[in-house]
């Protein structure tokens, strides 16, 4: 079924993100798994050529078009390539919402420019080891004394989290206030108190650096203070459909590559005498994934245009989320299958799906907190 959700420009941009991916990350990779990091130099290049900041206004170095079917083509790219490691989704279509939404004209222009040219790279801090789809259940303080903030506090699973120059941290301002009392302070490297833990060793995404954060006695300018105090779990409530609708995408790209080169390989091994894909459990087991992703596809595009329109529903984010992880999950385990013993084995790019795909399910949400959501909309 052919997609209609890309026009001229969006398959220019494709082409773009194609080249740079096959020339600056498919050939490093693997040793950039093996370090447990990407260079500093990649998001500059990646800056260079108009990856990062495409959804930035003119003024302050970027694309000026604001669309998410251009962070679709990226997202997507990577998944072609197997960039599991690269993390570009959590700066371009999680954190540059929250500054292009929240930040007033002396934050953008302080922090934007940097943004757009990969010299200032990002990450969001929620997650803190007593608090994880509980947001407020944080435990991270911010109080205010005189112009600045003092923050204290830990978090952990933070994407970009050795490499961020600049973290949008979750904060609480009022600890009595309950949701309210929640506010977004913006954390600038090199501040005094700032710390950063031991980059996690994660089973699977292992380019992409996680770290644990510290926070002692940090002053923070106020004037950091991304939107309005007490107003933070209002902000992220609003962002975690992008969020979410992100992760679908991986999710529904990375199904299609795993099932095209299953189906290669199923037509080239042989078994028996005969390709293993001629047996009637290989042709159903292929028909049945490329049904389901292609049903999967159809909901994640719409729900694309949705988001460009300004009407996705949070349960409907939800509903992408939960199903096309859940559906990544499935196809990666069942073609792995497939593959018989090597499957098994690390050269193989399955195996290294397999372990890249279980954390999808997780965090973003986890699916238990996706179906909890949309039991709640519709008032049970």
């Amino acid at each position: 079924m052919e997609r209609q959700l890309f026009d001229a420009d969006h398959d220019a941009f494709r082409e773009t993100v194609r080249a740079f991916c096959d020339k600056e990350i498919v050939p490093h990779h693997d040793s950039w798994e093996a370090a447990g990091i990407v260079p500093r130099e990649l998001w500059t290049a990646a800056g260079e050529v108009g990856l990062l900041g495409f959804m930035v206004p003119e003024e302050y170095g970027g694309g000026g078009v604001r669309d998410f079917r251009f962070n679709a083509v990226l997202l997507e790219e990577a998944a072609r390539a197997h960039a599991s490691g690269v993390g570009f989704s959590l700066h371009t279509d999680i954190v540059s919402a929250y500054l292009l939404d929240y930040a007033n004209d002396e934050q953008k222009a302080r922090w934007l420019p940097g943004f757009s040219s990969g010299e200032t790279i990002t990450a969001i801090a929620m997650s803190e080891p007593g608090a994880g789809s509980d947001l407020q259940g944080i435990q991270t303080t911010a109080r205010r004394d005189g112009d600045d903030y003092v923050l204290n506090g830990q978090k952990t699973f933070i994407s970009n989290g050795i490499l961020a120059d600049l973290v949008i941290v979750v904060a609480k301002t009022d600890p009595a206030a309950g949701a309210q009392g929640i506010s977004l302070i913006v954390v600038e490297r090199g501040m005094p108190g700032f710390e950063r833990g031991r980059n996690l060793d994660k089973i699977g995404l292992k380019a992409q650096d996680t770290a644990e954060l510290f926070f002692d006695n940090v002053r923070v300018p106020a004037a950091n203070l991304l939107g309005e105090e007490g107003q933070g779990f209002v902000y992220l409530m609003q962002k975690l459909p992008q969020e979410r609708l992100a992760i679908a995408v991986i999710a529904v790209a990375a199904c299609e590559n795993v099932l095209d080169a299953t189906l290669t390989y199923v037509k080239e091994r042989t078994a028996f005498g005969r390709p293993i894909g001629s047996f009637q459990n290989s042709r159903f087991v292929i028909a049945e994934l490329a049904t389901e992703i292609q049903i999967a596809r159809v909901f994640v595009d719409r729900c694309i245009t949705e988001l460009n329109a300004g009407t996705l529903t949070v349960a409907e984010a939800a509903m992408a989320k939960w199903w096309t992880t859940e559906l990544q999950k499935k196809v990666v385990d069942r073609c792995l299958q497939l593959y018989g013993g090597y499957g098994f084995m690390t050269e193989y790019p399955i195996a290294k799906a397999y372990l890249d795909t279980r954390v999808q399910t997780i965090y973003g949400g986890t699916t238990e907190i996706m179906k909890e959501i949309i039991g709640r909309t519709m008032g049970i």
